[in-house]
C-alpha cells in the first residue's frame, strides 16, 4: 500500500478527533448556558397549547404542563389541540410539538414491577 494513503488516513483520524473535541465543548457550553442554578433547564417562553379537556376548553399550557397531562392521560392522541399558528384545532396526533413530547416520556413499567 501506498505511504500517503496511510498519511491521508492519518490526517482524517486527526481532524475528526478535532472536530470531535470541538463538538464536546461546544455542547458543554450550550449546556451550561442552559442550567439554572438549581440545577433546573430554565422555562423557555414559548407557545401556549389549548387543549378540549372533558368536553371544554382548557389552558393556555406550556409543554411541561402538557407533558403532565399527557401523563395523568387527560390528553391523548385524539385530543383536540390548538396553539397561535394553527389554523384550526387539531388531533395531538398531527401536531409535530405534541408527538416531540410524548415521545420523550417513558412507557409504563412492566406489569408487576
Amino acid at each position: 500500500m501506498d505511504m500517503s494513503r496511510f498519511m491521508e488516513f492519518g490526517m482524517g483520524m486527526s481532524m475528526a478527533r478535532t472536530m470531535g473535541r470541538q463538538m464536546s465543548r461546544t455542547m458543554n457550553n450550550i449546556q451550561k448556558q442552559n442550567t439554572r442554578n438549581d440545577g433546573q433547564a430554565p422555562q423557555k417562553p414559548g407557545i401556549e397549547y389549548y387543549a378540549v379537556i372533558d368536553g371544554k376548553q382548557a389552558g393556555p399550557f406550556n409543554e411541561n404542563e402538557l407533558a403532565v397531562l399527557i401523563s395523568n392521560k387527560k390528553i391523548s392522541n385524539e385530543t383536540y389541540i390548538w396553539h397561535t399558528g394553527l389554523r384550526e384545532w387539531k388531533t395531538a396526533e398531527n401536531i409535530p410539538a405534541i408527538l416531540k413530547i410524548t415521545a420523550l416520556m417513558p412507557p409504563p413499567p412492566p406489569k408487576g414491577v
